[in-house]
């Protein structure tokens, strides 16, 4: 993948926090990965406003499933994280 160099100006004492958080991969790559994830919510942010536009606003009901839903997600993901850290003991 071809890079190009830029220069920025962030705030000191975020980039000092940064460089903490990015210490093990590199600033760049911990960079490159915030905007690409910025990036991408942009897109998701665009497609519910389309959405929007074509169906009409979430009700509450809705927002309440789907909030529903992600909480599934995040104990069905602790429960592998939890599952594969007993595994990596077990293995060692």
């Amino acid at each position: 993948m071809a890079t190009k160099k830029v220069t920025v100006t962030i705030p000191e004492d975020l980039l000092d926090e940064i460089r903490t958080d990015a210490a093990e991969r590199g600033l760049s790559a911990y960079v490159a990965e915030a905007l690409r994830f910025k990036r991408d919510r942009d897109r998701l942010l665009e497609l519910v406003e389309w959405l929007q536009e074509e169906h009409g606003p979430v009700t509450e009901a809705e927002r309440a499933t789907a909030l529903e839903g992600l909480e599934d997600l995040d104990a069905e993901h602790e429960r592998r994280q939890a599952a594969r850290k007993r595994k990596a003991g077990e293995a060692a």
